[in-house]
């Protein structure tokens, strides 16, 4: 199952295949799965505990390696990386957004921002890097370290910095799974306007039907499997469909 026929894909995966374990303790993580994920667009993956949604995702952002089939970033295909290309690839072309932030403790805001073009050698452009702190409003806090701020202003760095070096795709991992509502809020609402306004490609793995609701589509996984796809999502819709997975409905 494909998503969106027509657009341009940021990144994709074809007959994803992930199984850890051998023998009778062998668990197979995806099962087949094929989708895109199309440029400039905000896609949630969602799914019952243990669907293969965050195995889906570190695959297709190059964290974690196929056992079978293939994932590409636009037309380039992971798995014929070796390890140093391909960790070069994820430092310049992708984005991350972790639930725990991972930021520097001994690292200004600025510093943390600039991180990974610093790790590549890569001047950070100027003007990008104001929009990026104007539009996630930290213009005051250049100067401070991740232990002076709140959880909210930390995740807001966090996203800057996933931006900083315009990836092909940022993949964002529970970004609001520390944040209270009205935060949370503020960091999907960044996130949106990334893509609205800057035309980033966001994938974010979220158990939460609201954040979902950000989305322009929601994949939904089972077992491993792509079951369903919705477009135009909306917070009461996707808790409505996730009811009916954890029953056990519409696998």
């Amino acid at each position: 199952m494909s998503t969106v026929v027509g657009l341009r894909a940021a990144a994709r995966v074809e007959g994803a295949v992930k199984e850890y374990g051998s023998g009778d303790t062998r668990v197979r993580a995806l099962d087949a799965v094929t989708v895109d994920f199309p440029a400039a667009r905000f896609t949630a993956i969602m799914g019952p505990s243990g669907s293969g949604k965050s195995t889906l995702m570190h695959c297709a952002a190059g964290l974690d390696t196929l056992t079978g089939g293939r994932a590409y970033l636009g037309d380039t295909e992971l798995g014929a990386l070796d390890d140093q290309r391909l960790t070069r690839l994820r430092r310049e072309r992708i984005g991350f957004v972790f639930q725990a932030f991972n930021l520097l403790p001994t690292l200004t805001v600025r510093e943390n921002v600039t991180l990974p073009l610093d790790l590549a050698g890569r001047a950070p452009d100027e003007e990008w890097l104001t929009t990026l702190i104007e539009v996630v409003g930290l213009g005051g806090r250049l100067h401070h370290r991740p232990g002076e701020l709140s959880g909210g202003q930390q995740q807001r760095v966090a996203v800057a910095r996933a931006l900083a070096g315009r990836p092909e795709a940022v993949f964002a991992d529970e970004p609001t799974g520390n944040l209270d509502s009205r935060t949370g809020a503020e960091v999907l609402g960044l996130l949106r306007r990334a893509v609205d306004a800057m035309g980033q490609s966001v994938i974010m793995v979220t158990h939460d039907p609201t954040a979902a609701g950000w989305a322009d589509q929601v994949l939904f996984l089972a077992d491993g499997r792509l079951v369903d796809t919705m477009d135009a999502p909306t917070a009461d819709r996707v808790l409505d469909r996730m009811k009916d997975l954890d029953r056990g409905e519409g696998r």
